[in-house]
Formats: C-alpha cells, sequence, structure tokens
C-alpha cells in the first residue's frame, strides 16, 4: 500500500468519510448542533439559531447519504455492526438526529415538515428500537455481552424521548395553526406520555448495565470517553420530554400523570446538576491525571450534545414549573454550551483540514 493510500484509509477510519467505514452514531454531531439550535432560539438568538440549523441539516443530509451508501454497498460491514454491543446502539443517534432537527423545524413554524420528520424519527424507532436489542444482545457473539456496554448504550434512551419531545411539541403547536385535528393532538399526547415512560425505563436499565460493565470487567481512564456525557444528557432531554408535556393541554391521559411528570423532572433535573461536576472530575481523571490524549474524535459530540441540551432542559423546566431560577441557569449555561460546541467545531475543521495536508 502507497503513502497516499494509507493516508486515505487513516482519514476515512478518523472521519469516518467513507461508507465502508462509516461509524453508527455519525448522527451525534447533528444531534449536537441541532440542540445548540433549539436552545439559540429559545434565547431569541434567531439568525444564530438558524446559521445552527443550516449546518445540522448539512450533516444530516451528509451522514443520510453516506449511510444510504453503506447499506446498500457494504451490508456485511452494517450487519457486523448491528452484532455489535459496543456500536450497535449508535445507530440511535439516526432516530435522535432526526427527531432534533423535527423539533427545530416545530421552533420555526414549519409544521408540515416536522411532522413528515416526526414520522420517520417514529418509524426509525419502531425498527431500530425493537432490532437493536435483538441482534446486539441476542444475536451477539460477544460473551459475556456486559464487556460490550459503554455510553452509546444511553442513546437508547435519548431516541425514545426524543419522540416524546416531537410528539408533545407538535401537540403544542397545532392547536395554533391551520392543521389542527383532534384525533391527531390526541395521539400525539399520547405518543408523548409513552415514550416519556418508555425512555426513562431505557435509561434505568442502561445506568444498570454500564453498572454492571463497570464492577464486572476492566475499566480504565481510556474506556471512560465522551459518550459517558450521554448520563446525564439522557436525563436532560427525558426532563424537556416531560416539561413539553406539562404545557400540553387538558386531557384524561396528561391529568393522570401530569403529577408524576412534573415531580419526576424536578428531582431528574437535580440529579443531572449533581452529575456536571461528577463527569467534569471524571474528564480531568482521564486526560489530567492518565494523560490520555484530548484529540478530536467523533466521540466528542456525544459531549456536545449533553451540555447542549441541558441548556435546554433548564429553559423549558424553569418556564414550565414556574421557578426563575433554573431558567436562569439554562439561558446562563447556554454560552457554555455554545462554547463547547465552537471548540469541537473549530477542533474537527482543524483536524480535518491537518489530515488533508498529510495526505
Amino acid at each position: 500500500m502507497s503513502t497516499a493510500d494509507r493516508n486515505l484509509t487513516g482519514l476515512h477510519r478518523r472521519w469516518g468519510l467513507s461508507p465502508s467505514t462509516l461509524a453508527p452514531g455519525c448522527f451525534a454531531s447533528v444531534m449536537a448542533t441541532g440542540i445548540v439550535s433549539i436552545g439559540a432560539e429559545l434565547k431569541e438568538l434567531h439568525s444564530l439559531s438558524v446559521g445552527l440549523f443550516w449546518i445540522a441539516v448539512a450533516l444530516y443530509v451528509s451522514f443520510t447519504v453516506l449511510t444510504v451508501v453503506r447499506i446498500l454497498r457494504y451490508p456485511e460491514a452494517v450487519r457486523a455492526d448491528l452484532h455489535d454491543p459496543s456500536r450497535a446502539f449508535g445507530f440511535f443517534t439516526a432516530v435522535a438526529g432526526t427527531n432534533v432537527l423535527a423539533t427545530g423545524l416545530v421552533g420555526f413554524g414549519l409544521i408540515p415538515l416536522a411532522l413528515a420528520f416526526f414520522a420517520l424519527g417514529g418509524l426509525l424507532w419502531l425498527v431500530l428500537g425493537y432490532g437493536i436489542p435483538f441482534t446486539a444482545i441476542l444475536g451477539s457473539s460477544t460473551r459475556p455481552v456486559s464487556a460490550g456496554v459503554n455510553g452509546t448504550w444511553l442513546v437508547w434512551a435519548v431516541a425514545a424521548q426524543s419522540v416524546a419531545v416531537v410528539a408533545a411539541s407538535l401537540g403544542i403547536e397545532l392547536p395554533n395553526t391551520a392543521y389542527l385535528e383532534p384525533c391527531l393532538v390526541a395521539f400525539l399526547a399520547l405518543a408523548a406520555v409513552v415514550m416519556w415512560a418508555v425512555g426513562l425505563a431505557l435509561y434505568v436499565v442502561c445506568v444498570i448495565a454500564i453498572g454492571v460493565r463497570v464492577l464486572r470487567h476492566r475499566f480504565g481512564p481510556k474506556d471512560l470517553d465522551a459518550p459517558y456525557w450521554v448520563t446525564m444528557g439522557a436525563l436532560a432531554i427525558t426532563i424537556v420530554a416531560g416539561s413539553r408535556i406539562l404545557d400540553l393541554g387538558d386531557a384524561p391521559l396528561l391529568e393522570a400523570t401530569r403529577v408524576l411528570v412534573g415531580a419526576s423532572s424536578a428531582l431528574l433535573w437535580a440529579i443531572a446538576t449533581w452529575l456536571v461536576p461528577a463527569l467534569v472530575a471524571a474528564g480531568a481523571w482521564r486526560h489530567a491525571v492518565h494523560r490520555v490524549p484530548m484529540t478530536y474524535s467523533a466521540g466528542l459530540w456525544s459531549m456536545v450534545f449533553p451540555v447542549g441540551m441541558y441548556t435546554v432542559a433548564s429553559i423549558y423546566l424553569g418556564r414550565s414549573d414556574h421557578v426563575p431560577a433554573i431558567e436562569w441557569i439554562g439561558i446562563h449555561w447556554y454560552w457554555i454550551a455554545l462554547t463547547v460546541w465552537a471548540i469541537v467545531f473549530v477542533t474537527m475543521v482543524t483536524s480535518f483540514v491537518r489530515t488533508l495536508r498529510s495526505r
């Protein structure tokens, strides 16, 4: 193999720009950029929100094309990922990425397009939500399966909650548009509550699985990578879903669950807030104490998404529960989220340019 070929192979492996080596979690950048865009809209920074949204759309289109090509040209590689418990749950980033864009479209008032993305996100959830656990757990050759558990498993819960967020957001906005259909609004309310509950249950399952992995298998600083930030991000999106549900209109199902959802959201926000310093300390332990190099990898977007989602969760919860202090935290935390996004984005572009120059 020539030097140019080796460099190209390295570029593909590092960036996932080749369909043959595309990472299952490639849509994490869409999730991260989309949620920072939503946060900007909540802060009434409309121009910034639109700019970030279009970046998220560009990333989404690019990775969708690469994913389709990969499925058609490299089915064996896709099948191997589906049966690998350490990689398979990354496919749920496609669900969450689709629904983050749908939520952004709701915020911009593009309801028909948001409904289309919601339908696509729901379909992806039905296919992957039932398929991935069977292929990655029951169909895996890895034994024990717990050895392959990592932070990407939590995206399973994030994907479920992303469906709940879009359903609730559409249920809130439809009565204010010409697209009002009582049966559709009732369905959206039901879907939001059901998926909120499913997502919360999946979070508990994933945290238990990660606990087993940490206790039963070697877990060093190199294993504690960026996707473990989703332990906080999954809670944050659960809070957003709960806050959106609280803002839905009156319905028998909502009346029966409103107290539970409201109390759970406040409790989960407290836990998510407590996790932030712990995750920062874990990063310091990994990089400062054990000297694990801080270089760009696609997994860093799994850290950006939770940081951005914490902003959105705090703003929504503060407004729905009428707690100005929580909303204030979210509004000011946004600048941290935007800074982290910018650092990772610039690092990504810089690293990409350097990789091209080294070819």
